[in-house]
C-alpha cells in the first residue's frame, strides 16, 4: 500500500471484520463530571487479543498474496501487536515469528504463546528489535509486518476511528495514544475526512516524547530507549511513513507525566470498573492534567488495550501515594 486514505481504511474494515470485535464506546457521569466534558472511550481493551492492535495486525495478514503468505510473517513488538499478529496469522493458518524485548510484560509473552506465536527475544532497544526481526526473516522468508511503519497496518488501526464515529456523532477532539504512530496517523486520515473540523491530538508519556519533538521541529527526531510505565508506547521515533500523515492531519501533540498515567489508570477502574492498561490510560491523563481545554465538549477516547500486568495496576499498592486518587 502506497498511500492512506478514507477509501483504504473502509476497505480495510470490510476485510477485517469477521476477525475483530466491534468493541463498545462507553460513557461514565463521574469521568464526565471530573472534567466537565461529555467523554466518549472506545474500548478497545475488550478487543481480540486485548488491543486495537488486532486491526492493523489481521488487515496486513489478509492482504497478503498466497505466495507471500506461505513463509509465514515477523514482526518486533513489547507486546500488543505481537500478539495480534500471532492471532492473526494463526487465523490465516501460517507461521508467526515474533521478536520481543527482554523484559517484555509477562501477560504479553502469554499472549504470544497462546496464539502460536514463536517467540525470540532481544535486548529491549529498537536497533535490537530491528537487527533481530531482519535476522529472522532472511533466515525463514518471512514477510516482514512492522509494528506501526507499515500503511496497512496504520488502515486497519483507523477502523476504529471509523467505528468510534458512527456510534458518537459530532464529536469535537479526538485523544489518542501515540508510540510509533500508525493508530494516530490512521485515525486522523479517517476522522478528518469524515468531520473535517474535528481535532485530533496525540498523547504520549513525557518520557517518550519522540513523536511531540518531532511534531514541532518538523522532522523526525529520535530518543533513547524510554522508561515510561506504559510499555506499549516505548519507541525511540515516529514511523517514516506514519509522519508525513501526522503532519498533515493531526492537531496537535501533548504529554502526560507518569504519576498522571497511574492516576487515569486508577480512576478508570474506580469510575467504569474496568482495567486497562498504562499505554490505554494517557488520554485520561491528559484531561485529568488539563492539557487541552475540555469544558463543554464532546471528546473521543481511545483506550487501547488491556493487557496490564499485576505489577501495572498501581491501586493494588498500598504504597501508591494517596494524594494520586481523583473524585
Amino acid at each position: 500500500m502506497s498511500s492512506l486514505d478514507l477509501a483504504a481504511i473502509r476497505a480495510a474494515h470490510e476485510r477485517i471484520r469477521p476477525f475483530i470485535k466491534r468493541t463498545p464506546v462507553l460513557t461514565g457521569e463521574r469521568l464526565d463530571t471530573a472534567t466537565g466534558a461529555a467523554l466518549f472511550l472506545k474500548c478497545e481493551n475488550f478487543q481480540e487479543a486485548g488491543a486495537f492492535k488486532s486491526r492493523g495486525a489481521c488487515n496486513a495478514v489478509f492482504s497478503l498474496t498466497d505466495a507471500e503468505a506461505a513463509t509465514g510473517v515477523v514482526t518486533h513488538s513489547s507486546g500488543n501487536h505481537a500478539a495480534a499478529l500471532a492471532r492473526a496469522a494463526q487465523l490465516r493458518g501460517i507461521t508467526a515469528h515474533i521478536v520481543m524485548p527482554v523484559g517484555a510484560a509477562r501477560s504479553k509473552v502469554r499472549n504470544v504463546g497462546h496464539y502460536g506465536g514463536w517467540i525470540t527475544f532481544c535486548e529491549p532497544n529498537l536497533t535490537a528489535r530491528e537487527e533481530a526481526c531482519a535476522r529472522v526473516s532472511r533466515q525463514t522468508g518471512a514477510t516482514i509486518v512492522h509494528p506501526f511503519d507499515d500503511l496497512r497496518v496504520a488502515a486497519g488501526q483507523g477502523t476504529a476511528a471509523l467505528e468510534l464515529l458512527e456510534d458518537a456523532a459530532d464529536l469535537d477532539v479526538i485523544l489518542c495514544p501515540v508510540g510509533g504512530g500508525g493508530l494516530l496517523c490512521g485515525t486522523a486520515v479517517a476522522a478528518k475526512a469524515l468531520y473535517p473540523k474535528i481535532q485530533i491530538i496525540g498523547v504520549e508519556p513525557e518520557l517518550a516524547n519522540d513523536v511531540q519533538q518531532s511534531f514541532r521541529a518538523g522532522r523526525r527526531i529520535a530518543i533513547p530507549t524510554p522508561a515510561t510505565i506504559a510499555d506499549g508506547l516505548r519507541t525511540n521515533c515516529t514511523g517514516e511513513k506514519n509522519f508525513p500523515l501526522i503532519q498533515q492531519y493531526v492537531d496537535d501533540i501533548v504529554t502526560v507525566t507518569e504519576a498522571g498515567i497511574v492516576a487515569a489508570m486508577r480512576a478508570v477502574w474506580e469510575a467504569l470498573h474496568m482495567v486497562i492498561e498504562p499505554s490505554a490510560a494517557v488520554p485520561y491523563a491528559a484531561l485529568m492534567e488539563q492539557k487541552i481545554p475540555v469544558a463543554g465538549r464532546r471528546i473521543g477516547l481511545l483506550v487501547t488495550g488491556g493487557n496490564a500486568d499485576l505489577d501495572q495496576l498501581p491501586w493494588l499498592n498500598p504504597e501508591v501515594e494517596p494524594g494520586l486518587r481523583m473524585g
